[in-house]
């Protein structure tokens, strides 16, 4: 009997949301649904370190930056202002928000506009702020 009841609890957490009894460890470095890596503080400070790497803050309103953050472009204008984006859509993108939904709509946006390397920040700037390193709220000039 309580074989069964295994069983069924097993077989109860399969039907679960994504995830819910999975025997796959949940981490902040995955990939996201576009295909872009999500990685962590440490891994997105290693990334925007490389001066090849454009650093874009797509959160709106502004509720902080990153320093070296390169552009300023809101998630739901990457389209628009994809003039501001460097023509090379190998280059190098590192992408974040506040918390990560918008930008893993811009990763969507940047992806569909053919461009290949782009990372994003797990989390946002939330999880850059908890993993110790600061938040900027100083507006940059005109980027």
């Amino acid at each position: 009997m309580l074989a069964v009841a295994v069983v069924a609890l097993f077989g109860l957490a399969a039907c679960g949301p994504a995830g819910v009894g999975s025997t796959t460890p949940s981490t902040p470095e995955t990939t996201s649904s576009t295909a872009s890596p999500l990685v962590g503080p440490a891994k997105f400070a290693a990334a925007i370190a490389d001066p090849v790497r454009i650093t874009i803050n797509v959160h709106v309103p502004f509720e902080g930056r990153l320093a070296g953050t390169d552009l300023m472009i809101p998630y739901d204008q990457i389209p628009q202002q994809v003039s501001r984006l460097p023509a090379d859509r190998t280059r190098p993108l590192a992408i974040y928000c506040r918390s990560g939904p918008m930008s893993a709509a811009a990763a969507r946006s940047l992806a569909a506009l053919g461009y290949t390397d782009i990372v994003e920040l797990a989390g946002g700037m939330q999880a850059w702020q908890a993993s110790g390193r600061p938040v900027s709220q100083t507006r940059p000039s005109s980027r």
